[in-house]
């Protein structure tokens, strides 16, 4: 009983957040989309929750004029919309301070380092620095260059300077590599933060979780039992107001060379030596490494790319991508693209990896399929019973969860099967959401872990492997792209990409069952 007791304190520990020691952190582009829509109700959280230190302020950097009780009300105002308690907004804005000025400007800079060593000062934050570069990426690097000829990012002392800056990391591997090198003339590695918003998610971080901590899942882990894995990141919005940066990345730059490939490596990482970030991160840049090149003459046969055409949404019309506010009318950009990745590894010898992520899809949904191979003899087949393959679904949103489908006995005759699906709810099962993305971010750099952030060796295998893919693209212009009607599952042709394989996409419509859902 004691050892159980002992047991019981020592999980109420492990699930206790750790709370940074003083900490400062200071939002450029503090008054833009990104701000007030997600950091600061993130931040605002971790102030409710009591997952802050009491050594703490922030200050928000942007073009915009606003004094610091003009910045204090807009967030408040932000905060009130959203039934959020008067009192704590209160005590939460007396920590919030506002400059603005040009990023470009020197005199910019000087005020900031004159305010940030009178804020560290009162509010004994010991000149602990966390920027937030919540701008447009192509002036990153004017503001870093900015921060290092101030001397505002270099670590002294027992102090520390980090930097968080949103993707996208560079365009292609020529851009990316350039961009890291200007980066690592101002800071150690150990001092950036590239941050991928689905990495803290919790059903992707419980992955791991899922994999290393049930002896139950590694031993089927491999080639020998499953099939396939399919990853699906879909949406039923537009563009929206990302127009502008959509008609410049598309949906490969936006989705795969982040979010997707860091899925996949989860999925099919080798086990770490330890959960220490380094450890972690070294597996995943060794999983990237043995994800086969794509040949130039051969790109075709593993990528499918497609541009979404008017249809109907939820029973609402919606138009053309050509035809959505600033965008092209004759773009070539695409909003969908489907792909085949092999990894050349003992584990996953055989075992494609399935990807698509598209925009105007019928469904919003992120899930992980883990497929498993048929029985390898069927008692049933001689009554024509047609087993279904077992399926481990890691769902990321909206209903963050999982579920196990498997073959079970139905009340009837003794042939009477059917899937039976076991169901794991983040939400119903702790009777509360769970934190956001952000908020697990934020918490994570005060305290210095990385372990949820893209490395600079990742970064770069990650563009090594899709550059050839943009290149060709970039090249074929109008050639091979692919349209599909908006509200559908993408076109035809991304369900051939498996058919010739003898497989299919899981149908979203109906969980649990394969068929041509196009």
């Amino acid at each position: 009983m004691e050892q159980q007791a002992k047991t019981r304190i020592s999980r109420v520990q492990l699930c206790e957040e750790i709370k940074p020691g003083p900490s400062s952190i200071i939002i450029f582009g503090a008054s833009g989309d990104l701000t007030f829509r997600k950091l600061i109700p993130s931040i605002f959280t971790l102030f409710k929750k009591n997952l802050l230190p009491q050594e703490f302020y922030l200050l928000g950097v942007a073009r915009t004029q606003y004094t610091d009780e003009e910045y204090r009300l807009e967030i408040k105002n932000k905060l009130s919309e959203e039934k959020e308690d008067l009192y704590l907004i209160s005590k939460f804005i007396e920590k919030i301070f506002f400059i603005s000025g040009n990023y470009n400007d020197d005199s910019l800079y000087s005020y900031l380092k004159n305010r940030l060593r009178y804020l560290d000062e009162i509010f004994k934050t010991q000149q602990n620095h966390l920027f937030y570069l919540a701008t447009p990426p192509n002036i990153y690097l004017e503001i870093i260059r900015k921060l290092s000829n101030f001397e505002l990012i270099k670590e002294k002392n027992n102090s520390y300077s980090r930097i968080i800056i949103e993707k996208p990391f560079g365009r292609d591997l020529k851009s990316s590599n350039e961009l890291d090198e200007e980066l690592h003339k101002s800071l150690k590695e150990s001092q950036i933060y590239r941050i991928d918003h689905y990495l803290g998610k919790e059903t992707v971080q419980n992955i791991m979780m899922l994999r290393f901590a049930n002896i139950v899942f590694e031993p089927i882990w491999n080639y020998k039992y499953i099939d396939n894995v399919q990853i699906t990141v879909a949406e039923t919005l537009g563009v929206e107001h990302r127009a502008g940066y959509f008609e410049q990345a598309g949906l490969l730059r936006d989705m795969f060379q982040n979010h997707m490939l860091q899925l996949l490596t989860l999925v099919a990482m080798e086990p770490p030596a330890s959960l220490e970030d380094s450890s972690v991160r070294d597996e995943k840049t060794k999983l990237l490494k043995t994800i086969r090149p794509f040949e130039k003459d051969y790109i075709d046969e593993f990528f499918i790319r497609a541009q979404y055409k008017k249809g109907k949404i939820n029973g609402f019309n919606v138009p053309d991508y050509r035809q959505e506010p600033n965008v092209n009318p004759n773009s070539n950009v695409e909003t969908y693209v489907a792909a085949k990745f092999l990894l050349d590894s003992w584990r996953w010898s055989g075992v494609p990896f399935y990807l698509r992520s598209g925009k105007r899809l019928k469904r919003k949904i992120s899930e992980i399929a883990i497929i498993f191979k048929e029985v390898p003899h069927s008692i049933f087949a001689k009554n024509n019973i047609y087993l279904e393959q077992n399926v481990l679904i890691l769902n990321i949103q909206p209903d963050e969860g999982f579920s196990l489908k498997i073959q079970a006995k139905q009340p009837g005759s003794k042939l009477c099967l059917n899937t039976l699906s076991m169901d794991f709810n983040y939400n119903e099962f702790f009777k509360f959401k769970g934190p956001d993305a952000y908020e697990r971010l934020l918490l994570d750099a005060m305290v210095g872990d990385q372990t949820l952030f893209v490395r600079s060796d990742a970064m770069e295998l990650s563009w090594k492997l899709l550059t050839p893919i943009l290149e060709k693209w970039e090249e074929d212009q109008d050639k091979n792209l692919l349209f599909y009607e908006a509200g559908t599952w993408g076109p035809k042709e991304a369900n051939e990409l498996l058919l010739k394989d003898n497989r299919e996409w899981r149908n979203l419509d109906v969980e649990g069952e394969f068929v041509n859902v196009f």
